[in-house]
């Protein structure tokens, strides 16, 4: 076929099709590319380099990828001052500075002195190494600290003298993004590690417990097994210790939208062997639990209350009956987190409560003994607060940071006895070009009334001046939500004269539960309506036109876009797939896939298969069909999304496309479905700006 340059042809991999076909529940299911799922045979290795030669010849006749490279080095490099965390007299952050290709954890003590705790530099002189999760000890002298290598979301653990640097325990494998809970004394801590650290790669994120450690023990020959005998392999665990008395153990079967969660009072029976009662079981509501500085349980939760509410209980007495309401459910708004303020004689408790209304924050403050509202903090815009942190030993101040679709993250300090927050520390503001952002409404399928973000040149503050190259993006999934936040690729996009987009779908969480259960199992479909729905009003409203027209998503976002092309390929110009699901009838057999059973459903049920088959994108490629400009962005060391779903889907569109447009396929080597160095992250955003303004006439209309 030809590519978009006059001239060029581009030659693919010749790509074997298989004529094998499952018998699913009754259904002949196709998948003439199996072998492209083991990426080590010989023939797949073979596929991806040649793969990768193309895709790398057709990027670099690009012209625009380095002055995208050069703009998101710019942009990314804004400064970042991110939530101070207090452990005794000290605070700790992590932060990458300008120029750094990591963050790096610091600490500010007692005299106002800032210095470097851990460079993961430093630690891996290879440069491959980042700091996956941290915590401190409640004295602020001992790090539990856990680095990821080579690109991998599997960690390991170890403990840190915090003024000495000296590496005093570990390592503990198998640590993958553990929580820490500190024993009081710092002679111990619980975490959360699998069951055998010896199993595959991948398989060693499931199957997990909650363990006890003591320093200096062997965590395979002595560690406590604390809690999770019995539980489903793909539970998730989350613990916390408030006050070295509470121990809070929360469980979450997969990425279900419910938890159970159990707490502990350390006074009645010793840390290797703690009484836990129920606080919620059973219950189809997501709560999430701690002790404040007044010896108040308070619990968040959306038991009767789908869009959040706050309760109050004593902890000796945590289930459900006991609990009273405190700040009730808002009928519009997501209540997302909360801070607990009380004085230095742990009297006048004040609440800060932080609810999303159509995903842009508001805070309220409200009277801790009775939850009516006091007040409202003002933030610096329509963008999105969270991290509240506060000082262990109480006061009137709280710590948060701060975004939105033009501003850098930032740390804000808001003390109840001022009336307003303040930057903490001040911190100048990235220099961009002029950019407006505003929230539309538009109408998609059955009613639903979704939101979108559109973020545009300054010119197109009252609207549209004129159709422009457009990005839309979306998520659609476990209830996150697409709100604002400080994104260097899209202010980019707008700088270069383009219109960035991002579409609040159902299956997220911008309206609450109901807004997620929407958009998942049977529902999944009305996600991938909402997205058509947005970009038909963007043609509609004068923002852009088909031709004009790109997407872009990862992870469940690559669903989404991988849906789109397969469903209204003559809606989109580009597209750009990145670590996607797209065989939706295999996608247990591989990498985290086990998990998501509960949001997708799964193929061994007969009903749930015919959901999945109905939209998979893979299963949905027409022959003779003309698809948009695609390139699929694969991560080698991805353990969470196997690469094998852009494999098959990029040879089955390379075989089936009738229009003259590029299927690329761009595999990248030792990088992770997580965060990934600085320079590295530079450059796939611009292989990705380049590639959707060259497909959508960005790049022409700016070089006219």
């Amino acid at each position: 076929m030809t590519g978009r340059f006059p001239g060029e042809r581009l030659d693919y991999p010749a790509a074997a099709r298989l004529d094998l076909v499952d018998a699913i529940h009754g259904y002949p299911v196709a998948d003439p590319y199996r072998w492209l799922e083991d990426g080590e045979s010989a023939q797949s290795r073979q596929w991806e380099e040649q793969q990768r030669a193309v895709t790398q010849a057709y990027l670099s006749r690009i012209g625009a990828t380095e002055r995208f490279t050069a703009r998101l080095r710019k942009l990314s490099d804004a400064p970042v001052m991110p939530v101070p965390v207090w452990r005794g007299d000290r605070s700790f952050s992590v932060r990458r500075e300008p120029g750094q290709e990591h963050p790096v954890l610091h600490v500010v003590t007692s005299d106002g002195a800032e210095r470097v705790v851990l460079d993961p530099a430093e630690a891996d002189p290879t440069g491959q190494s980042m700091i996956a999760a941290w915590d401190c000890s409640p004295d602020g002298r001992l790090v539990a600290y856990q680095l990821s290598h080579g690109g991998g979301e599997q960690s390991v653990l170890r403990v840190m003298d915090v003024d000495s640097g000296e590496v005093v325990d570990g390592p503990i494998h198998g640590t993958r993004y553990s929580p820490i809970a500190w024993l009081p004394d710092t002679s111990g801590f619980y975490y959360v590690r699998c069951q055998d650290s010896n199993q595959p790669a991948g398989r060693e994120t499931i199957d997990r417990r909650v363990w006890l450690h003591r320093l200096g023990d062997d965590p395979r020959a002595d560690d406590r097994l604390i809690f999770g005998t019995g539980c489903d392999p793909t539970t998730r665990y989350q613990v916390s210790l408030d006050h070295g008395r509470w121990l809070l153990v929360s469980t979450m079967v997969g990425t279900a939208s419910r938890n159970d969660a159990y707490l502990a009072d350390l006074e009645e029976a010793p840390p290797e062997r703690p009484l836990f009662r129920p606080l919620q079981v059973g219950l189809d509501a997501l709560s999430r639990a701690s002790v404040a500085n007044d010896g108040r349980l308070y619990i968040h939760t959306t038991f009767r209350a789908p869009r959040g509410r706050l309760c109050v209980a004593d902890p000796a007495r945590p289930a459900p009956p006991g609990w009273r309401e405190l700040v009730p459910e808002d009928a519009d708004a997501v209540l997302s987190n909360f801070a607990v303020l009380t004085g230095p004689d742990r009297g006048a408790t004040r609440l800060v409560v932080v609810r999303n209304r159509h995903a842009v924050s508001e805070i309220t403050l409200h009277d801790g003994a009775s939850g009516a509202r006091t007040g409202v903090v003002a933030l610096p815009g329509a963008g999105t607060a969270s991290n509240l942190s506060t000082h262990p030993d109480g006061g009137s101040t709280v710590w948060l940071s701060y975004t939105d679709h033009v501003t850098p993250p930032t740390t804000l300090r808001y003390d109840t006895h001022r009336p307003h927050p303040e930057r903490h520390p001040a911190t100048p503001a990235v220099t961009a070009a002029p950019a407006t952002s505003r929230q539309e409404t538009y109408t998609s399928t059955g009613g639903a009334h979704v939101h979108l973000f559109v973020i545009a040149p300054a010119d197109c503050s009252q609207g549209p001046d004129r159709p422009r190259p457009t990005i839309l993006t979306g998520y659609g999934a476990f209830g996150v939500s697409m709100a604002p936040r400080f994104h260097p690729d899209a202010l980019a996009w707008v700088e270069a004269g383009g219109v960035f987009a991002v579409a609040c779908v159902r299956g997220g969480g911008e309206e609450g539960r109901a807004w997620h259960r929407a958009g998942m199992r049977q529902n999944k479909h009305h996600a991938f309506e909402d997205f058509h729905a947005a970009a038909e009003w963007l043609i509609a409203n004068g923002w852009t036109t088909s031709k004009q027209l790109g997407i872009i998503g990862a992870s469940n976002a690559g669903l989404l876009v991988g849906t789109a092309i397969s469903q209204r390929p003559e809606l989109y110009a580009a597209a750009v797939c990145a670590a996607p699901l797209l065989d939706m009838t295999r996608y247990e057999r591989f990498g985290l896939g086990p998990s998501w059973r509960g949001e997708y459903g799964s193929a061994t049920v007969r009903e749930e298969f015919r959901w999945l088959y109905s939209y998979s994108p893979y299963h949905r490629i027409s022959g003779g069909a003309r698809y948009p400009a695609t390139m699929f962005v694969v991560y080698e060391s991805d353990t969470r999304v196997h690469p094998m779903h852009a494999r098959k889907m990029c040879a089955a569109l390379q075989h089936a496309n009738g229009a003259e447009t590029p299927i690329l396929f761009h595999s990248i080597p030792d990088i992770g479905h997580g965060p990934r160095a600085h320079s590295r992250g530079t450059a796939i955003g611009a292989d990705i700006l380049a590639f959707v303004a060259h497909h959508t006439g960005l790049i022409e209309s700016r070089d006219a």
